[in-house]
């Protein structure tokens, strides 16, 4: 098929769940005219606990059906799978474009000097080279603590971004991190920039947040403009909403957190 082509072909956006929306709201800031086709693994949702076998497999399954559709991108809008699993994809398959989403430690490390930062991330995730590797680029000119989140995305996939439950959770694993003067917090998985509200009040306002989203999506749009494949078209795209999971609420769901609106917390890009 020529470039010409696949200019209007689909960029697919996959997650684990529901935290890719949060990518999927940035690239629609930078691209607003290209399609993109939304798949939310909620089915299997969380890879964070599985082991990485698991999960290569998973999103090696699900690269194959977005490439065999025809989508012309592949933005993995999962922390975990895309350590598990992108540099093999974009060996597997070269010719095409393929972003994975990286935590936000450079940007939450420049903020200021010598800061204290909160990793917050899946299991999986905590425990994977990828992000010891980028801890170590910085840990000479900051104090960063890796913290594993078992169950806070669970809370984004029931849709509950501000219940009393959620509050107790972050509590508990936050509440011996407000003695050692947090500088700022790295989002560290995709599901996070919706409970940032209450990460917040937890930690408090002089508590800065860093999520990686945005920087994906300049990433993502830089390299379909290196292949010759951003769409030229001027008018808004469309965005198509898939879900694994059996229940139609999932993709009601996946509509409701696109929409929403994130202007009472400050989430630094």
């Amino acid at each position: 098929m020529s470039n010409q082509l696949l200019k209007e072909n689909p960029i697919a956006v996959f997650d684990s769940g529901m935290g890719g929306i949060s990518v999927l709201r940035e690239l629609l800031k930078v691209m607003p005219n290209e399609d993109f086709v939304f798949y939310g693994d909620s089915a299997n949702a969380p890879y964070g606990t599985k082991t990485r076998e698991q999960v290569r497999a998973l999103t090696f399954q699900h690269a194959k059906n977005f490439f065999e559709q025809g989508c012309k991108a592949l933005v993995v809008a999962c922390n975990t799978a895309t350590t598990a699993a992108v540099r093999d994809l974009r060996l597997m398959y070269p010719d095409i474009p393929i972003v994975g989403i990286e935590p936000a430690v450079k940007p939450a490390v420049l903020s200021k000097e010598n800061p204290t930062v909160l990793v917050l991330a899946t299991p999986m995730t905590i425990k994977g080279e990828k992000l010891h590797r980028l801890i170590a680029k910085y840990d000479d000119q900051a104090n960063i603590i890796p913290l594993a989140c078992p169950g806070l995305m669970d809370f984004v996939e029931r849709g509950d971004i501000d219940s009393d439950e959620l509050e107790k959770y972050l509590q508990n694993l936050l509440s011996i991190y407000r003695q050692k003067n947090i500088d700022a917090i790295v989002l560290g998985c995709t599901h996070y920039p919706f409970v940032a509200k209450k990460i917040s009040e937890v930690m408090g306002n002089n508590v800065a947040i860093f999520d990686g989203g945005a920087g994906t999506a300049r990433e993502a749009k830089r390299r379909l403009q290196v292949k010759g494949l951003l769409n030229p078209r001027t008018e808004k795209g469309k965005v198509y909403f898939e879900n694994s999971s059996s229940d139609p609420k999932m993709i009601e769901l996946e509509k409701t957190l696109c929409k929403m609106k994130f202007d009472d917390i400050e989430l630094n890009k």
